[in-house]
């Protein structure tokens, strides 16, 4: 018996909240990662990691706030906890793996390609394996296209938004590319759900998980911690707030990490300086 699927349960509230978290994350995870291409080497791969565990944290949260709306009206929905918190585990990492990539060699060409790629299929990859986790009397089937639709919206946003990263700019800068980011994420959230369809079996026997008002608690609690705590990194750094170092920076071309550019460029023209002072300061003995 084809079911009854309902994604808006409680009317636009869900999706806006959702998108917000979306918002958050990706402000954040994107102030994070610019911040990297302008600090040694030493701390970039802490900023890198805060970046990622902030987008991952924040499209994570997205999902299953969006999951609340969620219903299928011949059947209850739950959720099964270790594949849900595996699919947070599944988009830290994957977009982790992107952001480094884009961090350590400049968010342009192959670079870009490749870390917003990667970032791109985390996104999708949290979002298939969080339904994986769902928990109901019936079956999930999904259209191939409308599935390929929602990873490419994945991955084009992620590319998009790790480019802006990587211009290195104000702080409304990365707030713009995270509005966008946002919006582009909570759409593909919801062109995957799109794919949908479920087939509710005759039976009703009783599912093993967790419900939605039982997950939601937990899973609330850890994600807005941390990003309520990498918010508070990223307000008190001055770097993040006026988006330059205080002291002088060595010139910085977008896209690329600071560490691959030479530190003093104006050695050799200080050192001819000085050798064409010795040379103005000599004496003439003969004329």
């Amino acid at each position: 018996m084809q079911g009854t699927v309902d994604g808006f349960s409680y009317g636009l509230v869900t999706p806006l909240v959702a998108y917000l978290m979306a918002c958050l994350g990706g402000a954040l995870g994107l102030r994070c990662t610019t911040r990297s291409m302008l600090v040694s080497q030493s701390w970039r791969p802490g900023w890198l990691a805060l970046g990622s565990a902030a987008i991952g944290s924040g499209i994570w949260t997205m999902h299953f706030i969006a999951m609340m709306g969620f219903s299928v009206r011949q059947t209850p929905v739950h959720y099964d906890k270790p594949m849900t918190f595996a699919s947070l585990a599944v988009a830290i990492v994957m977009v982790g793996v992107g952001i480094f990539i884009v961090g350590y060699k400049g968010a342009r060409g192959t670079a870009l390609f490749t870390g917003g790629t990667l970032t791109g299929l985390g996104i999708a990859s949290m979002h298939y394996l969080g339904m994986a986790g769902m928990r109901l009397n019936g079956k999930l089937e999904y259209n191939t296209f409308t599935v390929s639709v929602s990873v490419v919206i994945a991955v084009v946003a992620a590319i998009s938004a790790l480019w802006a990263a990587g211009q290195v700019r104000g702080i409304l800068w990365s707030v713009g590319a995270s509005l966008v980011m946002g919006l582009a994420v909570t759409g593909m959230h919801y062109t995957g759900m799109a794919a949908l369809s479920v087939h509710v079996h005759g039976t009703a026997p009783t599912t093993d998980g967790v419900s939605p008002a039982a997950l939601l608690a937990p899973m609330m609690i850890g994600p807005l911690a941390f990003l309520l705590l990498a918010g508070v990194v990223v307000m008190f750094d001055p770097m993040m707030v006026m988006g330059k170092p205080v002291r002088t920076p060595v010139e910085h071309k977008p896209g690329v990490p600071a560490g691959a550019l030479v530190p003093y460029p104006r050695r050799a023209s200080v050192r001819a300086d000085r050798d064409l002072g010795h040379r103005g300061s000599r004496t003439p003995q003969n004329r």
